[in-house]
């Protein structure tokens, strides 16, 4: 007959143990939620705030205009913390759109966000999808990111905080969520 050399208090002691490090393992790689709200400064054809949204292509024959389909922009906007325009940059916008669909309302948009404050200097959200440009919260997908957003996955959402239209200028407010899978 065999004879047991270790007592089962050690046993059921090691088996707690196994256990408390398996859970701490599995709480240490649930996603951590990130919520960010921002201020892009879109100024088509002007410089005055170092932004600019700018078409590059279009439709032969038809006229520069945001919402006729083909129309290609490509922006790079100033992002601030606040919707003022005295407000503290964060970073920039930069990327292109497409204006697709036959209702010529909807846009291919492919935005990198680079950061550019003390918090997330030097990290990116990538961001992508389809949007209705004139639609209260419309939502894209967050597919990626770099430094402190490595592997985020998430959603953005676009709403018109103000628009000025005889100086084409606007101020677009960025709800992003992310889910961070490390670090």
């Amino acid at each position: 007959m065999a004879t047991n050399l270790v007592p089962k208090r050690l046993k059921n002691l090691f088996l707690v143990l196994v256990l408390a490090n398996i859970t701490y393992l599995a709480k240490a790689t649930e996603p951590k939620k990130t919520t960010l709200s921002l201020y892009f400064h879109d100024t088509p054809d002007r410089c005055d705030f170092n932004v600019k949204a700018i078409p590059v292509t279009r439709i032969a024959g038809k006229a520069w205009n945001v919402p006729k389909t083909g129309t290609v922009i490509v922006t790079e906007d100033l992002i601030t913390k606040t919707s003022g325009q005295n407000s503290a940059e964060v970073g920039h916008a930069k990327g292109m759109y497409v204006t697709a669909g036959s209702n010529g309302l909807d846009s291919q948009v492919s935005i990198s966000i680079e950061f550019t404050d003390e918090e997330y200097k030097g990290s990116t959200i990538e961001i992508q999808g389809i949007s209705n440009q004139f639609m209260p919260g419309a939502e894209v997908s967050v597919v990626g990111g770099t430094g402190k957003f490595r592997f985020a996955r998430g959603y953005a959402t676009f709403a018109t905080h103000h628009l000025d239209i005889p100086n084409r200028y606007a101020i677009i407010r960025c709800d992003i969520t992310v889910q961070l899978h490390c670090c």
